[in-house]
């Protein structure tokens, strides 16, 4: 027994019961078209019709048949469309660090949509660590982060520069020089989002590499909250450019420059060596490359 049975027996059925209207619909024999009905009375040793002269009649048992073939031939021909298309009406996984996720990847889902408009983005914005280890565990197809993978079985791949701003209260003495040394820079009180995000990696490495090391009085998941504490006078805070424009234009902070320190860095696409990409899937990161 198989679909084309199924396909044919249902056929008959939305042709009066008549295999030659369903022999020339289907461009088949008539002889073709009954043989095929009787194999499935064979296979379930069940009459699905009664033939009462050069008519058939539809008996209980091929109305109950009827109902199983149509669930399962709709079942069928959707895992057809679906599967065959999948890029049109699959799920693409995507996670981002906090930073892209607020900030870009609202307008490369938009514009992915525009393409792929039956495709479903399940977005996960979250620390860089944490995608990682979802990319691992294969709970994410791709992800875009701000510092840079240490797994070996991670692909990485640079596609944006970016760049982070310190911040200061507006009334700190600090903003009365146009640059601050290093030595001045290292006695402030710090404010850092958490170990293992893509910004305080990038914070840290910057401070590594000029030879000492900070450790914060204050460290948020939340850039929000570290702007309004320095806005509060608590401490200086190390955040993206784009995070702290609309504080810096309302003058809750204010921009302070450190000579000799640059704190630069690029965004990353991370995803497994051994994933594969869908041409949905392709298409996004086309999109993040392509951004500016």
């Amino acid at each position: 027994m198989t679909i084309r049975h199924l396909k044919i027996f249902l056929s008959i059925c939305s042709n009066d019961c008549s295999t030659t209207k369903d022999a020339e619909n289907l461009h088949m024999t008539q002889p073709a078209v009954s043989l095929a009905i009787k194999e499935l009375e064979s296979h379930y040793g069940i009459a699905l019709f009664d033939r009462i002269g050069r008519r058939l009649q539809i008996t209980q048992a091929g109305l109950r048949f009827k109902e199983y073939a149509s669930h399962i031939t709709t079942l069928f021909d959707d895992m057809e469309k679906k599967m065959l298309n999948w890029d049109s009406f699959g799920i693409l996984r995507v996670g981002a660090s906090i930073t892209i996720g607020s900030q870009f990847l609202p307008g490369y889902v938009k514009a992915f949509y525009s393409q792929f408009p039956g495709t479903e983005v399940h977005a996960t914005i979250g620390p860089s660590a944490q995608l990682e280890e979802k990319i691992m565990n294969n709970e994410l197809d791709f992800a875009l982060i701000e510092g840079v993978s240490h797994i070996s079985s991670l692909i990485t791949e640079e596609y944006m520069e970016d760049g982070l701003s310190v911040i200061c209260p507006p009334d700190s003495p600090l903003c009365s020089e146009q640059e601050i040394s290093i030595e001045t820079f290292r006695r402030q009180k710090f404010l850092l989002r958490e170990y293992g995000s893509g910004t305080r990696e990038t914070f840290d490495r910057v401070t590594e590499e000029a030879g000492f090391s900070i450790t914060p009085i204050w460290e948020s998941t939340s850039t929000a909250a570290l702007i309004n504490a320095v806005a509060n006078g608590l401490g200086i805070a190390v955040l993206p450019c784009r995070m702290v424009s609309a504080a810096l234009g309302q003058g809750l902070v204010r921009k302070i420059r450190i000579k000799g320190l640059s704190f630069h860095r690029k965004f990353h696409i991370i995803y497994h060596k051994q994933k594969f990409l869908t041409a949905s899937a392709k298409f996004f990161l086309d999109l993040c490359r392509n951004e500016k």
